[in-house]
This record gives C-alpha cells, structure tokens and sequence, in this order.
C-alpha cells in the first residue's frame, strides 16, 4: 500500500474539471443497456444475482450446486460470509444468510476458496474452513481455524490472506510487507532502503501450508515465493500446474521521489505484475520494481536507482505481462469451463480494482480483464471482457465509480460470477451465442474500450486535471493529498477516510496538526466506519504549509472550521519536539 495512499488528513479541493465529458459512445452504450449495465464481447449476456448485500462482498465461490458464498468485506459478529441460493431458478438470489468469523478480530474480507469438499475463507489475519454440508446453504459443521497470522502488526498494510489451492493437498496464502519500499523511515521522503530488507524473512511472499491441517501459524509452512509487495489474487492454473499471482507494485514515486519522477511517471508507474511463480522465485521486492514502458526491471530509488539504472535487478523474476501502475489486479481465475468459446479456455480473468492513487491523472481500471493462454503462456495482449463499472469516464474521483469490480469465481455451468465492493452487487456472466462462429472480430467493440481514459495511458498534458488550473496550495495538494483522500475529499470509501464532515479534521486543532506531523498508526473510527491504515508524518512540510492545508480541508468539502495559523503549528511542533 502507498504512501500517497496512506494522508488521511490531507486532500484537495478540485470540483469536477470543465472540459471533461462524462459520455459513452452511443454504439457501445446499445450493448450494455442489454447486459445490466456491462459492456461484453458479442455473444455474452450479464443479469444481476443480488443488487446489494449486507458487509459488501470481496472474493466470492460457487458450489457444484450453484450456491454462492460470498467474503464479505466489512462484517458483523458472526457474518464474515454471505450465502445466496436461487430456488426458483430465475437467475436472482432469493436466500441470503450470513455466518462465521470471529467477533475478536476485524473481518475484512480477504480470500474465498471451496476445495475438497471445504469452504475456506480468510479475513486480514485468519483463515477459516467449513465442511460444507451437501443440500444445506449454511454448512452444518464446527468452524475450524487453518491458518492464524501470529506476527504483531503494528502496521496494517498489505495484511490481505488470498488462498489458493494446488493438485496435492496444498494450501497458498500471501503474507503482504508492510511497508511500502522497506526505507529506514517508513514513507519519509528521501529515505533510503534497508539492505537486506528484514522484512523478507517472514513477509513480501507467498508461504505454502498443508490444506487439510488446522491450527497451523507461519512456521507450520513454507516459504515459496518472495519478492512479492502485496498479492492481493491468485490462482493455481490446473492446466500447467504452476501459481500465478497478480502483484500490486510500490507507490509514491513522486511523493518520495520528486528530484527523480514526474506526477505522469509516478501515476502511470509502477508496474502491476502478472507472474508466474515456481518454488525459490524472487520478484525482487524492495530492490526493484518493473517498469511496462521500458519492459524492465529497474532499481528502486531507495536503493540507488534513477528511474533507469537497472543495476542488481537483472535476475529477478519478470512479469508475463506489466500491467499499468495503480490498477489494484485484485483476483484472477483460470477458465476451466465449457460454456464459453474456445478463445477463453486455459485463460486467465483479471479484476481490476481501480486505482485511488492517480491524481492529477484520471483514475484508471475498474474493469474485467482477460489474457488469453495456450501451452502455458499468454498468446496476445490483454483484453477488455467486461467494463461499465464505474459508470462514468474520466473517474476523477474513485468515490465517483458507481462499482468497482473484486471477485471471480466460475459455476458449475461454466458462467462466472463476478462480485464488486461498494454495493455488493453480483452479476453472472453467460455465453449465449455459437461458440463455433465466435471470431475475434467479436472482440473489436471491447477493443475500443482501450481508448477511454480510464484504461488507456493518459496523455502527459492534455490529461492533467490540475493543467490552468492554480489553486492555493496546488502543489501541496497535488502531491500529498489527492493521491488518498481524492479530488473531492471523499476519501475511496475503503483504506482511505473522507474528510467532509470528518471529525477529525473539523475538531480539535492540536489532534490535527499532531496528525500532520507525527502520523497516526493503528484503528481509527470516521464517521461510524472503521480504518486500520498508516497516515505517514509530514514534519518535513514549513509550518506555514501545513497550515494552509488543514485550514483549506477545514473549510472545504462542506466543512465550515476555524482556520489554522502558522504560530499554532509552531507550537504544537515544539511541543512534540521538547517533550516533558
């Protein structure tokens, strides 16, 4: 997770930029008012299971019996799954029922896997199983608990648990670093890199583990992979046996970095990667990271690199495909069914996410993606399978997307169902055309799809929110605020907390400007909702700066406080400086 994520006190004050039209084009329009509200190759059909569910979903399963378990993604006590049924067989779900989780722990929804006859789930630090019950929705056994993340986390960052299962009886789980580039000062600009990163022991990678033992910690497995920031989906390929992993990259090149990155480079960079993995790989995290545009990996700044120097990084495992920086691949499923066209099968569907950390850029992704496979390895580019999403384009803000795509999981039908995390809307996609007359030209209309802004590379100048446009504090804003809490102040609804009408920007002075200088680590509470990330310190900002941001988000985004001087950041500063 980024730095330029991680200000949950800062944000800019940017209303929605003149000149930017949010349109389709009407051809394309036509084919999603006929698929509930998605774009989709011909041939495909989309209908809604359930318009909403309670907790939200993330990952999502289906049983041989089309059953559908569902991790939510905030939870109440006992309601870390939602289970749907259609007994009527119209295509919508008319049971829903919530179960299990822990009430000690925070339920976020991290992974969602049926294998062997067990429903396993994970939340940030356990992973639960279930012996399913055959006939009944909600399995009649004992919860039993797999896996528990033994290490203290002071720092909630990439704690996401995705599972995945191989032919043997083994279980993959991620343990995600937290840290952004493993810097001596965590997310403090300039700050070099610890070498060798200490976190690598017993994070950044992917650990295998018995899947049908219980009671197991970290030392229970084995480490398989490492080099890895944060995977957040992954998928063991049945068809050549290996793991696959869709890898977010590092953040804050500019916020760290702004001698050697750009505000284009720094949101087009760096690469998500998509990797496959065997037993000993090593991505190369923290030391570098993959540039998609040179088709290199190049050493990290923290370790002396310049944004072209590739140095120690040559050996490091490089990616079947770089995807765009920021596009948050959040789930990936290799296509084992009939239903769909011989195009699709041995291949690997994408969610992406959507980023939050683009600005001044458009956001980018929020969409299907689909790379097609044969003998093992990708035989084209990646495609556009479905997008509609966010409903809007250019997103300028993430709270903008209307949806935002998380969960794949294929039926006993050979459909797959595809969950998103706002709502918790879930749609289940068929093929209802020939799937001996399917033709590549099937795909021209998703194709243009690629010309949006929201999936294409944006434009240096002419996709710049902020070009014309001074604003006071501009840069400020521009470089350590937007990135998080968005152009709107709305925060991602997520990681990120919103900043109108938040109590702690409109409260206690002293708190803030504490905030701002010292960071805040550890569970908060925003307007009823909990957060659990990291606010990196900003002591490095003049007073006056910081002044002038907390007063500007304390009179905007429909707050109406007091400002803050300088000479009270003065003193709070010396206060934290000279303690008692």
């Amino acid at each position: 997770m980024s730095p330029t994520r991680y200000k949950p006190f800062f944000a800019i004050l940017i209303l929605v930029v003149v000149g930017f039209t949010r349109s389709e084009d009407p051809i394309l329009r036509a084919v999603a008012d006929k698929n509930a509200g998605l774009f989709l190759p011909d041939g495909f059909e989309a209908s809604v299971v359930v318009d909403s569910l309670p907790g939200r979903a993330r990952h999502i399963a289906v049983n041989d019996n089309g059953d559908i378990y569902v991790k939510a993604r905030f939870a109440n006590r006992d309601a870390s799954v939602i289970a749907l049924r259609d007994t009527n067989k119209d295509g919508r779900a008319d049971i829903i029922k919530t179960f299990g989780g822990l009430a000690k722990e925070r339920a976020y929804g991290t992974g969602m896997r049926i294998y062997n006859g067990y429903l396993y789930f994970s939340s940030e630090l356990i992973v639960y199983r279930y012996k399913l019950t055959p006939g009944k929705l909600v399995p009649e056994s004992e919860q039993e608990v797999v896996l528990t993340d033994d290490h203290a986390h002071g720092m909630h960052e990439h704690i996401a648990k995705p599972l995945t299962f191989d032919k043997k009886g083994n279980m993959y789980v991620a343990f995600g670093a937290p840290s952004n580039a493993c810097q001596v000062q965590n997310r403090t600009p300039g700050s070099v890199g610890i070498d060798p990163c200490p976190l690598l022991e017993d994070h950044g990678g992917i650990w295998k583990f018995d899947a049908g033992k219980i009671g197991q910690t970290q030392k229970d497995g084995k480490r398989y992979a490492t080099g890895l920031r944060s995977v957040v989906g992954m998928d063991w390929n049945m068809n050549d046996d290996h793991l696959y992993a869709v890898v977010h990259g590092r953040d804050d090149l500019l916020r760290l970095w702004p001698q050697i990155y750009s505000p284009w480079q720094s949101a087009v960079l760096p690469s998500e990667e998509f990797l496959r993995l065997n037993e000993g790989s090593d991505a190369g995290w923290p030391y570098c990271y993959y540039d998609q545009i040179q088709g290199k990996k190049l050493l990290a700044p923290e370790y002396g690199g310049d944004g072209k120097i590739v140095g120690r990084c040559e050996p490091y495992e490089k990616p079947l495909i770089g995807f765009p920086g920021h596009w948050a691949p959040n789930d990936i499923l290799f296509y084992q069914g009939d239903q769909f066209p011989d195009h699709y099968k041995q291949g690997s569907f994408i969610a992406f996410h959507g980023s939050t950390n683009r600005a001044p850029y458009p956001q980018s992704s929020y969409f299907i993606g689909f790379v097609p496979f044969r003998n093992g390895n990708p035989s084209g580019q990646y495609e556009i399978f479905a997008d509609g999403f966010a409903g809007v384009d250019p997103i300028i803000n993430t709270s903008d997307a209307r949806y935002r795509p998380m969960g794949i999981a294929m039926g006993p039908d050979g459909s797959i169902y595809i969950a998103e995390t706002e709502k918790g809307k879930i749609w289940k996609i068929t093929y209802t055309g020939n799937k001996k007359k399917f033709a590549k030209t099937a795909l021209a209309g998703m194709e243009k799809r690629k010309q949006l802004s929201h999936i294409r590379t944006p434009d240096i100048l002419k996709d710049n929110l902020d070009k014309d446009r001074p604003v006071a504090g501009g840069k400020v804003y521009s470089v350590y605020c937007a990135a998080c809490h968005q152009r709107n102040g709305m925060g991602d609804s997520q990681r990120f907390p919103p900043l109108g009408a938040s109590e702690w920007v409109t409260g206690d002075k002293r708190r803030l400007i504490d905030v701002i200088i010292k960071g805040l680590e550890g569970p908060i509470e925003v307007k009823g909702q909990s957060y659990n990330n990291v606010m990196p310190q900003h002591s490095f900002l003049k007073d006056e700066e910081i002044a002038e941001v907390l007063t500007h988000i304390r009179q905007n985004f429909g707050n109406n406080a007091s400002a803050i001087s300088k000479e009270e950041v003065i003193e709070v500063r010396k206060a934290i400086d000279s303690p008692k």
